[in-house]
């Protein structure tokens, strides 16, 4: 399919996806103008609120919070855009020859943005806080209950002890570092990133500031305004009124009513979108039904009809940007097959087909046109659809955490680049198994993956498990959406970076001269 817009293509190693929203309209600045007569901030478009807490030690903490708030925290170690790992809290770290003990020395002077000077025992408490269950059995980072004992010989030093070697250890400690002491986390959040918080109004806006006492390179803005709002077509106007200079993950449509003023980049998005099902409601509870559908879904003309033709067709939770563990070869398991499809639904018992409902979050049109073209595509086989569009908050309490639901079409993403971030959360027992996906055999990989300290025979590990959810059809996967970046002239495109994850990182971006 043609496409309809022309875009500014830029060129990276890696991809990330990021929130999009609009805000109120204003009178557009003057990007020739001298930077001296211009703020030195800008206003970012997000699409829905953050999490009700801000504190990244909670579970319930969502993508697009710790897409945002990437530019607050920082754990020991930060991931580049590159997606290769670097010392953030920590100085420096050493690892012993039997790949069991891990021992980080924190960063020299460095603070918390409340002033407070950063301490091992900081580490110890956030890294606690993850691996802790909550009061409903959930936990921010389940991996690192690998770590048998923590020691600190001083303020500085942290020795971690693990069970057994794990090369994806140091992607762990990704997980940020905050005040042990400090119990205002939720509301007003402390960090040692670029930026820090000043402020947050509830479905309107969240105000990020420079860090002048950060360790590393300070940030080129003095400021960065997050407008929140959920219409797609007020997204539009708000980037034309001048209102919101950064805007993210725009539909093909709306880019092109965009006018020239705009610098528009193309990347992919860390995540995979797929017809998410809940395995333990019927029909969904029988494979053959899953494995129907996926035969009845034209991927390709989802993605020229919903996305202009931007974007890559995938059969896994695996995106292919994590390529050391993508199966490319799982996207032809289901090939387009409308009589294969009839077949398996007979055989499943519902030769005359079934009503099926699609919860789809309003605020993401991407995913609505995607429901669209799939429930015309169902009616081939007898599938009748009715969408049911929710707001973003009702699709976060009663979708995901509350299991309410049939079938939800949204985009998952990992919040570390690997194979185990995408998949573990499928496990039988895992408290974001939101899809209630029950295998024995995929539980059964996934702890042989973080049970071996052999890299081969763990990735090969996380490849047979991706299999398992395709070959089961534990979702009728879809793509890796590419990702439609608005970006005001004037703004340095050198200083925007996509990431291997979701992560919008502002440190860098400034107004050119």
């Amino acid at each position: 399919m043609k496409k309809r817009i022309t875009v500014a293509v830029l060129t990276v190693a890696m991809l990330m996806g990021v929130l999009t929203g609009c805000g109120s309209k204003a009178e557009a600045p003057d990007s020739s103008a001298p930077e001296a007569e211009r703020a030195n901030e800008i206003t970012v478009g997000i699409a829905n609120d953050l999490a009700e807490s801000l504190n990244p030690l909670k579970s319930g903490y969502t993508a697009g919070t710790r897409e945002v708030m990437f530019n607050v925290f920082e754990g020991l170690m930060k991931l580049k855009p590159d997606g290769n790992l670097f010392p953030a809290v920590a100085e420096d770290y050493t690892v012993s020859d039997d790949g069991l003990t891990y021992t980080f020395t924190v960063r020299e002077g460095i603070k918390f943005h409340n002033g407070q000077q950063v301490t091992a025992s900081d580490v110890v408490y956030s890294v606690e806080q993850c691996k802790t269950p909550d009061e409903s059995g959930a936990m921010v980072e389940p991996a690192l209950q690998i770590i048998e004992k923590i020691e600190t010989p001083d303020d500085r030093t942290v020795v971690f002890t693990i069970s057994h070697p794990d090369e994806e250890f140091l992607n762990y400690l990704t997980v940020a570092v905050v005040p042990a002491d400090y119990t205002e986390q939720d509301t007003k959040p402390v960090g040692t990133g670029p930026f820090k918080f000043v402020s947050r109004a509830a479905q309107d806006s969240v105000v990020l500031e420079k860090f002048d006492e950060y360790w590393g390179n300070k940030a080129k803005l003095d400021k960065v305004i997050f407008k929140i709002i959920e219409n797609a077509d007020s997204m539009v106007l708000s980037l034309q009124s001048g209102a919101i200079d950064l805007c993210n993950h725009l539909p093909t449509v709306q880019v092109s009513q965009l006018s020239d003023d705009f610098n528009i980049v193309e990347g992919s998005m860390a995540l995979v979108q797929a017809l998410y099902l809940n395995n333990s409601a019927a029909p969904f509870d029988n494979e053959l039904v899953r494995q129907a559908l996926s035969y009845a879904t034209d991927r390709r003309q989802i993605i020229d009809i919903a996305f202009d033709g931007y974007g890559a067709v995938v059969g896994s939770s695996v995106y292919p940007t994590l390529a050391k563990w993508y199966d490319e070869s799982l996207s032809e398991l289901y090939p387009y097959d409308v009589e294969k499809a009839k077949e398996l639904l007979a055989q499943a018992g519902y030769e005359n087909g079934f009503d099926m409902t699609i919860t789809v979050p309003s605020n993401y049109p991407q995913h609505v046109d995607t429901a669209q073209v799939l429930a015309n595509q169902y009616k081939a086989i007898g599938v009748n659809v009715e969408i049911q569009p929710v707001e973003w908050a009702t699709w976060v309490s009663e979708v995901y955490n509350g299991r309410n639901f049939q079938a939800t079409i949204t985009g998952v993403d990992a919040h570390y680049p690997t194979a185990r971030a995408m998949m573990e959360r499928f496990m039988s027992q895992h408290s974001k198994n939101f899809i209630n996906y029950n295998n024995e055999d995929f539980d059964g990989l996934m702890n042989k993956a973080a049970g071996t300290g052999n890299d081969a025979e763990r990735t090969e590990f996380y490849i047979e498990a991706q299999r398992n959810l395709a070959q089961h059809a534990a979702n009728v996967y879809i793509q890796a959406p590419a990702d439609l970046v608005a970006i005001r002239k004037g703004l340095e495109l050198g200083g925007f970076h996509f990431y291997p994850i979701y992560a919008l990182d502002l440190a860098e971006l400034y107004w050119a001269e």
